[in-house]
């Protein structure tokens, strides 16, 4: 970037983030220059890295992405935007083979194709895994790595974005400070465009699986900017995270259950198959609330929470330990 007293010219496009979604964009721009502002390093912070389970996509034999949107829109309950569910559906495929293009290492079977696993609300196996649950690392270290290696992709690491900078009704760029430093003037950045890729805001809940540091940030510079926000309320969120006291808590990846994993409670009951026909498959906010119902004190008379248990009936098998290495985990931080 080009430096004048207080204000840097990015060349080209602007991206504030550097999780997945800010790197994709990123590589898909390219050659065309671009510069991405990051806190941290690559790959520290970012709720991308901190995925396990894979990435849904209608790649199997007898799948189609109508059949996926239409599971999305079930799922939704009646508030699923059907052409967006239609439209990102459609692209997973292509977006699949982007990922493994710029070298995500997939689980793949001995036909060299996608090993494809199931999660909660899909009617099909259409999870694209890697060694099991570490989808969201691997992803993260073939994408910095592709970065890394891209010449038009410039990478600024330290800064942190506290404002979109605004001139005559339009964004011209952004004001950054460097990481730490609540006090110092900040820095102008100016852009022809600017990208907003910042992450959500899981870290504003008390007990969170996502990290920390991601607080809707760029959702306020965004609003402040003009822009209107929708459905703020919609929050990833698992349902199976496991109550330690810890923030971010441990979790137990949705694999499990995707594999047979059934849910308990303290008396070692199985509840879920009377609340869904799906049981632990069921949607994510239906086992979130069954599973809140059983640790309220006063439906159960322990405040022992529910666990997550495999079939207990033999030790876990090789398919078992192949999709889940490491089940129960707290996220990685890189």
């Amino acid at each position: 970037m080009t430096t004048y007293d207080n204000t840097l010219n990015a060349d080209g496009a602007l991206i504030v983030g550097a999780g997945l979604a800010g790197l994709f964009c990123a590589l898909k721009l390219a050659p065309r220059p671009v510069t991405v502002i990051s806190p941290k390093p690559l790959g520290f912070g970012a709720s991308s890295a901190w995925a396990q389970g894979g990435v849904a996509a209608a790649i199997g034999a007898g799948d189609s992405s109508h059949a996926h949107a239409i599971d999305t829109e079930i799922a939704g309950a009646g508030i699923v935007d059907e052409a967006v569910a239609e439209s990102v559906t459609a692209e997973a495929k292509a977006r699949i083979e982007d990922l493994a293009r710029w070298g995500t290492p997939f689980d793949r079977n001995a036909a060299g194709e996608f090993q494809l696993g199931r999660e909660a609300a899909h009617s099909k196996n259409r999870i694209v895994r890697v060694e099991g649950d570490r989808a969201g690392y691997a992803i993260m270290q073939a994408m910095i790595a592709r970065v890394r290696e891209t010449p038009s992709i410039r990478v600024v690491e330290g800064l942190t974005v506290v404002d979109l900078a605004r001139a005559d009704g339009r964004i011209i760029g952004v004001f950054a400070r460097k990481l730490g430093d609540r006090y110092g003037e900040p820095v102008f950045i100016r852009a022809r465009a600017t990208i907003l890729a910042a992450g959500g805001l899981g870290g504003l809940y008390a007990v969170t699986t996502n990290p920390p540091g991601v607080r809707g940030h760029a959702m306020g510079m965004a609003a402040r900017a003009g822009a209107v926000i929708g459905d703020p309320e919609f929050v990833q969120f698992h349902p199976t995270a496991i109550a330690t006291g810890a923030d971010p808590a441990p979790l137990a990846t949705e694999a499990l259950r995707g594999e047979g994993a059934i849910l308990v409670n303290d008396l070692g009951e199985r509840f879920m198959p009377a609340i869904h026909p799906d049981a632990e498959l069921a949607p994510r906010d239906i086992v979130a609330r069954a599973n809140f119902r059983q640790i309220k004190p006063a439906v159960r008379c322990s405040s022992t929470p529910a666990r997550h248990w495999a079939p207990a009936s033999s030790p876990p098998s090789r398919r078992w330990q192949d999709t889940a290495p490491m089940p129960v985990s707290t996220p990685s931080r890189a």
